[in-house]
C-alpha cells in the first residue's frame, strides 16, 4: 500500500504542477513591452561568469550532499537519534529555514515576477495569481496528505479477534481466549497506529523534497542563465548556505521515515543534483532563457507559487506542529524553548541571506 499510495501522490502533485503552468490564459504569450534585464556593465564578463558557474555546479553540489546525508550518517551517533533532544532541535532550525525559504524567498520572488510591467496587464496585473496559486498547492498537497493516510488506514483496519471468538468452548477457556483476544487488540492497534506514523513521515519526506526539487531547479536555471558576476557571486555562498540546512531538514525527514539505503540514496541524490543540474540548464539555455521574458516569468512565477505554498504547508504543518505538539515536546518547556530559538535562528539567517542576495 505505501509503495503505490507514494506513487499516487507523486503523481498527482507533478500533474497538479504541470496544469497551474499551462490552465492560465496568455501563458505563453509574448507581451509587446520589450524587457531586458538591467545588468551593470563592468559585472558583465560572460567568460568570469562561465567560471563561476563551474565553481557554483560543485561547491553546491558537495554542500548539498553534505546537508542531506549529515541526518542519515549521524544516526550512529546516540545524540543524534530521533528520539533524542538534540535533533529535535535541529530539525526545528532546519524547519525554520524551510518556512523563511517559503515566505521570504520563494513567495516573493514570485508576487514580483508576476506582476513584472513585461507582462500584460490582462490578466496578470488584474488578480493576485501567486497568491491563489499558493492558495491551491497549499490545500492540494492537505488532500493529497488527507486521503493518502485515510486510504492506508481503511486497508489496515481489520477485526483479530474474529477467528479467535468463533472457536467454541468451556467458560475458562472463554475467559482465556476473550483476554487474548483483547490483548491481541491492543498490540494490533498499537501496529496500525505505528504503521500509519510511518506513513506520515513517507508522505512529508516525498512532498517535502518534490517542493525544494521545484525551487531548487528555478534557482539554478537563474544563476545558469546570467552573465552578471557580482550577482553570481553572492548567490554562490548564500546557496552552498541555503543548500547544506534545507538538506538537513530533508535528511532528518527522510531518516524517520524509515526508508531502504537504495531510496535514501535516491532521495539524496536527487535533492543534491537538482541546483547544480538547474545552472548547467540555464548556461546551456544562455542564449535562448530570457530572465525578464513573459514567457519565462510566467513558468517560473507560477512554479515559485506551487512551491511556495507546498514548503509553508509542509513546514507549519508536518514539521513545526507535528513536532511542538508531540508528546516529547509537550513534557518540557524548556526543551520548547531552545526549539523556539532554533526556529528563529533558522529563519533569521534565511532572512539575512534574503537582504544580502
Amino acid at each position: 500500500m505505501m509503495p503505490k499510495a507514494n506513487v499516487i501522490f507523486s503523481s498527482t502533485i507533478t500533474i497538479f504542477l504541470l496544469l497551474s503552468i499551462s490552465h492560465f490564459p496568455g501563458a505563453f504569450s509574448q507581451s509587446d513591452k520589450e524587457c531586458t534585464p538591467e545588468y551593470d556593465n563592468t559585472c558583465t564578463d560572460k567568460n568570469k561568469a562561465f567560471n563561476l558557474k563551474l565553481v557554483a555546479v560543485f561547491t553546491i553540489l558537495i554542500t548539498s550532499l553534505i546537508g542531506v546525508c549529515l541526518p542519515l550518517f549521524a544516526r550512529s551517533v546516540s545524540a543524534f537519534q530521533p528520539e533524542r533532544s538534540l535533533f529535535l532541535i535541529v530539525k526545528s532550525f532546519a524547519s525554520g529555514i524551510i518556512l523563511a525559504t517559503g515566505f521570504i524567498h520563494v513567495l516573493p520572488d514570485s508576487f514580483e515576477m508576476l506582476s513584472s510591467h513585461c507582462l500584460n496587464d490582462n490578466p496578470w496585473h488584474k488578480f493576485p495569481f501567486t497568491g491563489f496559486v499558493a492558495l491551491i498547492s497549499a490545500v492540494f498537497t492537505l488532500m493529497v496528505d488527507s486521503i493518502t493516510t485515510s486510504l492506508f488506514s481503511k486497508s489496515g483496519r481489520r477485526d483479530p479477534c474474529a477467528d479467535v471468538a468463533s472457536a467454541g468452548s468451556p467458560d475458562e477457556e472463554m475467559g482465556h481466549v476473550s483476554h487474548y483476544g483483547h490483548g491481541l487488540h491492543h498490540s494490533n492497534g498499537k501496529e496500525l497506529g505505528s504503521n500509519l506514523q510511518l506513513l506520515r513521515y513517507r508522505v512529508i519526506a516525498i512532498v517535502l523534497e518534490l517542493g525544494i526539487v521545484v525551487h531548487s531547479i528555478v534557482i539554478g536555471l537563474s544563476v545558469g542563465a546570467t552573465n552578471n558576476t557580482c550577482t553570481i557571486k553572492g548567490l554562490i555562498a548564500a546557496l552552498c548556505f541555503h543548500q547544506m540546512f534545507e538538506g538537513m531538514g530533508l535528511g532528518g525527514c527522510i531518516l524517520q521515515a524509515e526508508y531502504g539505503w537504495a531510496k535514501k540514496a535516491v532521495m539524496a541524490f536527487f535533492f543534491s543534483v537538482t541546483t547544480p543540474f538547474g545552472v548547467v540548464l540555464g548556461m546551456a539555455l544562455s542564449k535562448t532563457y530570457k530572465e525578464n521574458g513573459p514567457d519565462s516569468l510566467i513558468t517560473v512565477g507560477l512554479l515559485n507559487a506551487s512551491s511556495s505554498g507546498l514548503l509553508i504547508y509542509m513546514a507549519l504543518v508536518d514539521l513545526l506542529a507535528a513536532d511542538f505538539m508531540g508528546q516529547k515536546m509537550q513534557r518540557s518547556i524548556k526543551l520548547q524553548l531552545k526549539s523556539y530559538a532554533a526556529v528563529l535562528l533558522g529563519a533569521g539567517g534565511m532572512a539575512v541571506l534574503a537582504k544580502w542576495t
